[in-house]
This record gives structure tokens, sequence and C-alpha cells, in this order.
């Protein structure tokens, strides 16, 4: 079963649980609905299982994850776009996307709920198939607690489906402590269940065992419980099952995993260890579009605070390294981590943007990337910031609108080798040897000068520091940005005006129609707050405080 195309099952089980709530409830004859499927009859094969198994897959994010990139300052979403709001940290309980985040994830967890309730009345086919698909809900259902409790903290610790009499339904909030509990808890116990070897064939894409150890050592390692997320993450490198993508060339390996060079589907993807499956035709999306529009605003514009934050090629930062320089635009690019120009556009790479405003006579080919392009006329890509990216781009799929089947990566390999690393600094553990097996594995994917500790004492470089810049340019544009910098404390940088190239590169930026920033970058949003501890959590949206006063409010809201 392909959990990516199986349209019909989807509409199917939609209709089995979309009605629940329904169904659940008989009609004054006490009859089962003649007109729906209800859960009284449809629980009987492992087919049926299989079917909502599916629809549940198709809940999980998809490109709504690399959307949640906008709610930090790796990105700039040009136009009027809520993540963007509440990243800004101005926001009020009523933002509609508060209440959407809320109000889908327990819609999915209830799904999930009634999944596991029902599951065990069903015949299987093979011994086992039973509670493995059950294992695999789990871990969904984690994923969307684990969602929940970042954004609201504390939150309704909900593992049956409720009835609008269940007392259940008016209850508080359970503690993000005893919340997290159950999530490490219930992921112990899937992985238990779950095969080891990376799923392919008609089980392509579905969870394994790895997938359920590497989101424990996610969880475990955002709450500081820092011997659990190594222990975690450690199990999933003994397993021996993945390794980081290459193709074989340092100098594009790294962007083609985020292509379809690097489908799950091509087989040539070890790395992956969850993501949300496309398939062209099918179910596709559109974000290589979006980041490279060719005749509006792209979205997902890098910001200057991304673009400074990788090294250069020696090791050193910007503002440490006698490699760098910003004498123009073209220099910025030179002699950095070679991650950087695979993740952001350069001036010759190919592009979806087109015509950048010159005439063509200086540009005879508009699938060439030249300069960034600040005004719009409807005759190519434009930025705000003067940057563009490519990592998530498939050329091909740019032009037309919702074409993009490219797989959406909830969970890679390298996440859980980053997630090994700080787990061992954050318990004073970490060595050189460490280093080697994780963040240097990364490294040597593209060539990279590797990361030393003696180096880094020499040239006065925090560790901490280093190991959090190291998952920043790993992760840009993977929708972790912003959770990484509230586990850390440091939210302040959500508040920072978000700035994009320097002005003088390119005259037109003289006008007085462009902010600047004191030091000459061009400042394109300026109204970000973050407000302590406030803007740690989100406000439990308006609408569900409404319909039940007991859930309560969190601080500064």
């Amino acid at each position: 079963m392909k959990i990516n195309i199986q349209l019909r099952n989807k509409l199917f089980i939609a209709l089995v649980l979309g009605a629940g709530a329904l169904s659940s409830c008989s009609d004054f004859l006490d009859r089962l609905p003649q007109d729906e499927i209800a859960d009284e009859t449809y629980w009987e094969t492992q087919e049926q299982l299989e079917m909502a198994v599916t629809a549940i897959y198709s809940r999980v994010k998809a490109k709504n994850l690399v959307d949640m990139e906008n709610l930090a300052e790796n990105t700039m979403w040009p136009s009027s776009y809520q993540y963007k709001d509440i990243g800004s940290g101005v926001f009020p309980t009523t933002q509609p996307t508060v209440n959407a985040e809320w109000q889908n994830m327990y819609r999915d967890i209830r799904e999930c709920n009634a999944f596991l309730e029902n599951y065990g009345k069903a015949r299987e086919d093979q011994p086992g198939a039973k509670e493995r698909l059950a294992a695999e809900v789990r871990v969904i259902r984690a994923l969307g607690y684990s969602f929940l409790t970042s954004f609201f903290g504390d939150i309704p610790l909900i593992t049956k489906t409720l009835n609008p009499d269940d007392p259940e339904v008016y209850a508080g909030r359970n503690p993000q402590e005893e919340v997290v509990d159950f999530l490490l808890k219930e992921l112990d116990e899937a992985a238990v269940l779950l095969p080891e070897a990376i799923p392919t064939g008609e089980n392509l894409g579905r969870i394994s065992k790895g997938t359920a150890l590497a989101l424990k050592s996610r969880i475990a390692l955002t709450y500081g419980r820092y011997e659990i997320a190594e222990q975690a993450a450690k199990a999933v490198i003994d397993m021996g099952v993945y390794q980081l993508y290459s193709s074989g060339n340092p100098a594009t390996s790294y962007q083609e995993l985020f292509t379809r060079a690097g489908k799950l589907s091509g087989g040539g993807n070890k790395e992956t260890i969850f993501a949300r499956l496309h398939l062209a035709d099918v179910i596709m999306h559109n974000l290589s579009r979006e980041i490279q529009v060719p005749d509006q605003f792209a979205r997902f514009v890098p910001t200057r605070s991304l673009v400074e934050s990788y090294l250069c090629s020696d090791g050193l930062p910007i503002d440490k390294s006698p490699l760098y320089s910003d004498a123009s635009y073209e220099d910025v690019f030179k002699n950095r981590d070679p991650r950087m120009t695979q993740t952001i556009l350069v001036p010759g790479d190919k592009w979806g943007g087109r015509y950048d405003g010159r005439p063509i006579a200086e540009n005879p080919d508009p699938t060439i990337y030249r300069v960034p392009k600040f005004s719009q006329d409807g005759r190519g890509s434009v930025t705000t910031t003067g940057y563009y990216f490519k990592k998530y781009v498939e050329p091909t799929a740019v032009p037309n609108y919702n074409r993009d089947d490219n797989d959406i990566h909830h969970i890679r390999y390298a996440e859980v080798l980053l997630n090994y690393a700080e787990a061992r600094l954050e318990q004073e553990k970490l060595t050189q040897a460490d280093l080697d097996m994780s963040i240097n594995l990364l490294r040597d994917r593209v060539g990279m000068k590797r990361m030393n500790l003696a180096f880094l004492a020499q040239h006065n470089m925090d560790v901490r520091e280093e190991i959090r810049r190291e998952r920043r340019v790993e992760l840009a544009l993977e929708g972790h940005r912003y959770f990484d910098v509230r586990r850390w404390k440091q939210g302040e940088v959500l508040g920072n005006d978000i700035e994009g190239v320097k002005a003088s590169w390119f005259p037109q930026l003289s006008a007085s129609t462009y902010r600047k920033s004191a030091d000459g970058y061009l400042t394109v949003q300026w109204n970000r707050a973050f407000e302590s501890p406030k803007n740690y959590l989100w406000p439990v949206p308006n609408t569900q405080y409404e319909r039940n006063p007991n859930l309560g409010q969190n601080p500064g809201w």
C-alpha cells in the first residue's frame, strides 16, 4: 500500500473518520446511518485498517511544514501571511492560524484515537499487521502532539474519541511535562512493533522504528532530557540502516536531496527517515514555484541573518575570516560553507525566475540568474531581501502552478546526528570523536572544513554557538528554526528587524522608498517584537477559550 497515491482510499476513509463524531451517536430510532460508513460496521478487515491508516498519513503536514520557516528569521514572506505575523510577535488571541493549528491537530488526533479504539476488531491477513499499523498511528499522533505542546505548552491530552456529553470536553489542560512523558513512552512502545529496515516497495514512506526513535530524540532534546535524546539518537545511528544522501559530488549532493533526485521513490535516498510523499499528476504541491515564482514576489526569500550565519570555508565566521569580502553581491558567496551556495541562489545558477528586468541584450539567457529584481512588473521573480533560495526548487516545476512532487522532509538522518551532538554537549560529554561521527559527516558530504574542538578554542569560538549554527545551516528551510530558537531561549532574535542585501550594491536601492538600516542594509520588516515569557508560547485560541474557559490562558495573553 503506497501511502502517497491512494486517492480513492483517502476519500473513502475520510468519510469514515470525518463522520466519526456523528456515527458514534444514534438517531432517534437507534439505527446505524444508511448514508455514511459507521464505526460499528467498518473495522472488519486488514484492508480497511490499511485504508484508515492511509487517510491518517494524509493528515501529516506537507508544504505547510516548510511554511513554518516563516515563523523565524531565516526567511521573509513578503505579502501578508499568517506565519510571518505570528513570528513577528505582534498578533492577537484571535489570530486565525493559531486557532487553525489547534483545531486541525486535534482533528487529526481524534482520527488517530478512533483507529486505536477500533483496530483490534479487524481480522488480519498477516500476523502482526494490526499492531504494526497501530504503532504507525501512535507515532503520527505523537508527531501531532509534539507540535501542539510546542505551540501551546500545557494542552489537553486526549487519548480517546470524545462525545459532546463527555466530561473531558470541558476539562482543563494537562501539564506539558505530563504530555512529554506520554509521548516518549508512546514512541518507545511503538518502536518495538515497527520494522527496522527502511520501508520500500509497497511500504514506501511508511513509519519505521527509526522514525519513532528519531522523533523521540527530537522531543527529548526539546525539553532538556538530554540523556534520553542522546540514547534515542544513538539507537538510530547504531541501527546502521541510514546514511547521508550523496550523489558522489560534494558540490551538488546536498541540494539534490531536496529535488526529484532525492525522492524516496528513487531508491537512492537512505537519509530521509520520514517524509510527506508526493506523486506527479496525482498529489502535488507548489513549493518550487513559490520559491522562485517567475511573475510575482518570491516567497521564502533568505534574510541577511541567514546569509551571514554561514561560515567561511576556513571554518571561521565572517567577522573572523580573512576570506570574507562584502565588496559586492557576488563576493558574499565566495569562500563560504558549500551548503550556502547549495541553499541560496548564486549569480550564474540555473533558475526558474526568468527575466530579471535588464535589457535582453544584457541577459540573453533568462534561465541563468544574474541579479536580484526588486520591483514588480509581472516579468520576473521579485525578492524583497535581494536573495533567493534554490533549496527545495525543482526548476521544471516553477513555471506552472501546483506541479511539484518533491518529497517534504519531516525527519532526516542529518537531524539525528545534530541531536546526538547537541545532547552530548549539553551533558558536558562532547568529544572530538562525537563530532567526527555526527557533525563532521554533514561537513564531509559538502567538502566543508571539519569542526575541531582545538580549532574552536584557538579562535575563541563558542562550541555551543557553533553546534547551533550547524543546525541552522543544515536544516534551513525545513521548518525547524522557530522551534530551535524558542527552546534555546533566544527569542530576542525573533524581535529583530528583517534585513536583506547591502543597499550600496545596487544603485536602485538608494531611493528613499527603500528603508535601510543604520549600517546600510535593506530593511524589509521592522515592526517585530518578542516579549518574554509571553512569546515563548502561543495563546490558547480565543475561540477555544470561549468554548471552554477551563483551558485557562498562557502567561501574558
